[in-house]
Parts: structure tokens; sequence; C-alpha cells
């Protein structure tokens, strides 16, 4: 698809000259600059979305994961001793 945009024309001439040294073209160049920052919001979306679960649970009263994991160890040793049959 093909899309029409307005750059500073510094900017532009940046880019160019970025281009020529990586031997690729500006096109390239620009659709790769895209792609990062689509990624990058998509990053801070789920980091925001992890800090408001984690937020949530330890509202609503969870435990860390290694309270978790010693409370899981220790019902597997009284359940089946400390030889892990």
């Amino acid at each position: 698809m093909k899309a029409t945009f307005e750059l500073d024309a510094e900017l532009f001439r940046a880019i160019k000259v970025e281009a020529a040294r990586a031997d690729r073209p500006v096109k390239e160049i620009v659709q790769e600059a895209l792609e990062r920052w689509l990624e990058s919001r998509e990053d801070e979306e789920d980091i925001r979305d992890a800090e408001l679960a984690l937020a949530e649970y330890e509202r609503e009263g969870g435990i860390s994961a290694e309270e978790f994991f010693r409370t899981i160890a220790a019902e597997v040793k009284a359940e089946y001793g400390s030889e892990g049959r």
C-alpha cells in the first residue's frame, strides 16, 4: 500500500543519508521505524496492563510467587514425604 507523508526537510535528508550509508531504501527504513514504534506501543500497553493486574491482585490479598511455591512445596512434602515419590 502506498502512502504520502509530509516530513521536515532536515529529517528527510537525515533519513536519506542513513539509508544510503546502510545501503537500504528509504521506504524500508521508514517501514522499520513504524513497526518498531507500534511494537513499543504494544509493549507499553502490556506493561501497563500487567501493573494494573498486579495492583488488583495485591488489593485482593494475593500472595507473592515465592510464598505460593513455598506453600505448594510444603503441601507436597506433607502429602508425599521428603523423598518425592
